[in-house]
């Protein structure tokens, strides 16, 4: 039997405020357990939240990024369930009337097409705390820093169909969160991380499959692996004439498993009410344009804006524009060169990628400027280095040990454009290889690298690579 996984995801992006979503309490990362966790948070008797403006201007303006609608009457319910990091014994969150509600975004699949995936809803709430079970002796810490921290939860139509699309989707979306600015992305610090909803069915059966749900997944590998682990264990279950139990698992990357963590409640078994405590959340056409007014360009525009303005394939497109900081690191490194779209597409994407890759850093941490890199650009361009030559040079600048111009003039690097000494050092290269010239001329074309490989040593790589074979060429023939 052929069978279809069904996938949709639930991502929870951590909204970038200052405070937490209902009080004054800070969200920073790595704050000692316990001390970014106030009365309203732990829901101490006669406090009251107050929602934070700033997460319901970053929820809107994620809607307006996605092509949604914008709710102008939403409501906040309480979530009713037991755990241990949740002192209340609730979660403020929205369900019956959420914010943000049917939008969509577009993903690029493997063979170069595109699918829209539609997203049912965006709603805020607020976090959890964190079970800590090291260094406990076999007890479990409580560490409520998060607690009341603002989240955007982002939930897609079942309409992704493997692993990779799913990953492709995710990937957009943190793009996308980026982009606007409401969320850092950091997936180690639990900032971006999602739940994955997987079922799977025969092909051509129109009902869903029972679903499983893989809990808190913080990375893209880690999605990819554990959804198709998933779909097979699923699929295996079924053709042993087993049925698929609906329950949350957990993904052990260690053993490369999903593992039964509880099992999935429905929307019944939380008991929704509107929280008493908050009245509902009315905005108008006026605060939603004034948040539109501040919308960046968003990343599919970018996208097709380099493909036209500067003649990038949509490859080069999509990795360039795949953060906003390596967007604006790029088009500052063609304004320093004054023009050469692709050659500095090559060197973003090419030395200096790898440069960074190498030393696990982002493009923000880049020790080398767009206005470096584009002085070595220019300094290629005006035939002042070889290309060759230029691959030097940056891992000098990388080092910081100096601009182009500094580190070329100091290690006398210069290309020697010069025709003459160009004929010479040829000459001296076919006197000294008189057996090799002989074979050339008798046939053997492929010699031909061999002396320009000579030639250049000679030169200690400085002739004019162009130059030197127009003229090798040209003395070869003679």
């Amino acid at each position: 039997m052929q069978w279809e996984s069904v996938i949709g995801l639930e991502i929870h992006t951590q909204l970038a405020t200052q405070s937490k979503i209902f009080s004054g309490a800070a969200t920073a990362y790595g704050a000692l357990p316990n001390t970014q966790a106030c009365a309203v948070d732990l829901g101490l008797p006669g406090v009251l939240p107050v929602l934070n403006e700033a997460a319901v201007k970053m929820a809107v303006k994620f809607g307006l990024g996605i092509h949604a609608d914008i709710t102008r009457h939403s409501v906040f319910a309480r979530k009713n369930y037991f755990y241990p990091d949740l002192p209340k014994g609730y979660q403020i969150s929205q369900y019956e009337l959420p914010i943000v509600a049917k939008g969509h975004i577009t993903i690029r699949l493997e063979d170069g097409t595109d699918k829209r995936i539609n997203i049912t809803r965006a709603h805020l709430e607020e976090d959890a705390g964190k079970s800590l079970h090291e260094d406990f002796q076999g007890m479990t810490g409580i560490d409520l820093n998060r607690a009341g921290t603002p989240l955007l939860e982002i939930v897609s139509e079942p309409e992704l169909r493997s692993a990779k699309e799913a990953v492709a989707y995710m990937k957009k979306i943190h793009t996308l969160v980026r982009y606007l600015g409401t969320c850092d992305g950091n997936m180690q610090e639990g900032s971006f991380r999602c739940d994955a909803n997987v079922s799977v069915r025969p092909f051509g059966q129109e009902t869903f499959g029972t679903r499983t749900e893989l809990k808190n997944i913080n990375s893209f590998r880690f999605v990819e692996r554990a959804i198709e682990y998933e779909i097979e264990r699923q699929i295996e279950v079924l053709e042993s004439g087993g049925t698929i139990t609906q329950e949350t698992r957990l993904f052990d990357p260690s053993k490369n498993e999903t593992r039964p963590m509880r099992s999935k409640e429905e929307a019944m078994d939380y008991r929704y009410f509107p929280d008493p405590d908050l009245l509902p959340l009315v905005i108008d056409d006026e605060f939603i344009a004034a948040i539109k007014t501040t919308l960046p360009e968003l990343p599919d525009t970018k996208r097709e804006r380099f493909i036209n303005e500067y003649q990038l394939s949509a490859y080069d497109s999509d990795v360039l524009t795949s953060s906003r900081e390596l967007a604006d690191y790029y088009e500052q490194t063609v304004q320093a060169v004054g023009g050469e779209p692709k050659l500095c597409a090559n060197w973003v994407m090419g030395d200096l990628a790898g440069a960074l890759n190498k030393e696990g850093k982002e493009i923000q941490q880049c020790p080398v400027s767009p206005q470096q890199l584009g002085g070595l650009i220019q300094r290629i361009v005006d035939n002042t280095i070889s290309g060759k030559i230029a691959k030097t040079v940056f891992e000098q600048i990388y080092d910081q040990q100096g601009d182009a111009n500094e580190i070329i003039e100091r290690s006398s690097l210069k290309q020697v454009t010069d025709t003459a000494s160009i004929e010479k050092l040829i000459d001296e290269v076919l006197a000294a290889n008189p057996d090799q010239l002989e074979q050339y001329r008798s046939g053997k074309d492929k010699l031909f690298g061999f002396f320009v490989g000579q030639a250049m040593k000679v030169s200690k790589g400085k002739a004019n690579p162009q130059q030197l074979n127009e003229i090798l060429k040209k003395k070869l023939n003679s």
